[in-house]
């Protein structure tokens, strides 16, 4: 396995594992409003569940201006999930990266990048794939902060307690 698929691995584990905690709160913890980067742990989920589809649009070759359409919206679509539907999203997606992984031959080949927010740039497909990694895990820090406003505590989702599991 390459670094950057067990990475991925180690991402949707992360999901899953913070998901589950979640699980276990009152229905209502995804929705109640913290002040802090997003108003609800919800949209902290339906944001990372958006940005990964549009990551995911781009590996396979779409260009991202038009990942980013088709795929943003889903961070309002998805706001109503519960943990356990956002628990078989994310599965879903990991399922398809997880394909796609295995398909690849390299990694390290580059794709002219066209971010409309940044600009143009020649990227390898292991930096998309580290991207989304690293993109989830800041995001989970920003939920595990929310669960801690709101009472609850989190759950370890390090990259080091998943070596052992």
């Amino acid at each position: 396995m390459n670094h950057p698929e067990q990475m991925f691995n180690y991402h949707s584990w992360a999901n899953q594992t913070l998901l589950n905690r979640i699980k276990e709160l009152p229905a209502n913890v995804l929705r109640e409003e913290v002040n802090t980067a997003f108003p609800t742990i919800a949209q902290a989920f339906s944001h990372i569940y958006a940005v990964e589809s549009v990551w995911y649009r781009v590996l396979n070759g779409d260009r991202m201006q038009e990942a980013l359409e088709m795929c943003m919206p889903l961070e309002k679509e998805n706001l109503l999930h519960s943990a356990v539907q956002f628990a078989n999203d994310f599965a879903q997606s990991a399922e398809y990266y997880k394909e796609w992984l295995r398909d690849q031959d390299d990694l390290e080949r580059t794709i002219l990048l066209e971010n409309p927010y940044a600009g143009t740039r020649e990227t390898r497909l292991s930096e998309i794939v580290l991207h989304v990694v690293n993109h989830g895990t800041y995001h989970r820090g920003n939920v595990s902060a929310m669960l801690r406003q709101l009472g609850h505590a989190s759950t370890m989702n390090d990259y080091s307690l998943f070596w052992y599991q």
